[in-house]
C-alpha cells in the first residue's frame, strides 16, 4: 500500500513539473512550442512573425488572399536542403498563383550552426534565386511548435473558417537526394487535391534530411 502511495506521489510531482515547464506531448494552446510531437494532421497552426532576408517582418496574415501555405523548414548548407532548393522554387512558382505560397523558415540556431547566420541566409537566398520569404529566427520557438526535426521538413496548411489547418506533413517528394529521379510528388499531390476540393490522400510521409541544429 505504501508503495502505491509513493508511486502516486511521484506521478503527481511529475505532472506538476510538466505543467509548470511545458513538458507536454501536445500543448493545449496551439501556438506554444512543445518538446515532443508538435502539430499533427488536423491541428490549427497559429501565426508567427519572423524576419525575412530583405529585413521585413513576415507572417501568414500578410497573405489575406491565400488559400493556404506551404511552410518548409530548410537551411543553408544541409546537402538535402541544397538538393531541394530548385524544387522549392518550382513549387512556389507552381502554386503561389493558385493560392498556396511557399514560406521557408530556417530552424537552425546560428550559434550551433555558424553557416546559418542571417547574413549567410541573405547570400543563400540571392544565390539560389529564392522567390519566396526565407525567414530567420525559427529556431527560437516556431520550429518546436511545428515539431520540425529535419531540413527540409514540410507542413501544408489550408485556411478553413479563419484557421490554418495542417493537411500534410513530411517530405517534398520521394527522392530528396535527386530531383530528376522523383516518382511521387507528395507535397504537390496534396496541394492539387486541396485545390480540387478533395481530401489529401497521403497525409504524412517521413521527412528525410539533416537534423535541426539547436
Amino acid at each position: 500500500m505504501k508503495r502505491k502511495h509513493l508511486l502516486l506521489e511521484i506521478v503527481v510531482v511529475l505532472v506538476t513539473i510538466g505543467a509548470i515547464y511545458g513538458f507536454t506531448t501536445k500543448s493545449s494552446t496551439p501556438n506554444l512550442p512543445t518538446f515532443a510531437d508538435g502539430y499533427s494532421i488536423g491541428d490549427e497552426a497559429t501565426d508567427f512573425e519572423l524576419k525575412d532576408v530583405d529585413g521585413d517582418m513576415v507572417s501568414l496574415s500578410d497573405y489575406p488572399d491565400a488559400k493556404g501555405y506551404i511552410v518548409i523548414f530548410t537551411c543553408n548548407t544541409c546537402p538535402f536542403a541544397v538538393a531541394s532548393e530548385d524544387r522549392i522554387v518550382a513549387l512556389d512558382q507552381e502554386f503561389k498563383k493558385k493560392g498556396y505560397p511557399v514560406i521557408a523558415i530556417n530552424p537552425n540556431n546560428p550559434e550551433v550552426q555558424p553557416d546559418d547566420t542571417y547574413e549567410l541566409m541573405q547570400a543563400k537566398a540571392k544565390e539560389a534565386g529564392f522567390t519566396f520569404p526565407y525567414l530567420y529566427g525559427g529556431y527560437k520557438t516556431v520550429y518546436a511548435a511545428y515539431g520540425a526535426t529535419k531540413t527540409p521538413h514540410v507542413y501544408l496548411l489550408q485556411k478553413e473558417n479563419g484557421k490554418n489547418i495542417v493537411k500534410y506533413i513530411g517530405a517534398i517528394d520521394d527522392n530528396v537526394r535527386n530531383g530528376d529521379a522523383v516518382k511521387e510528388r507528395f507535397l504537390a499531390n496534396a496541394v492539387n487535391e486541396l485545390l480540387a476540393g478533395k481530401e489529401v490522400t497521403v497525409k504524412e510521409t517521413k521527412a528525410i534530411g539533416c537534423s535541426v541544429k539547436q
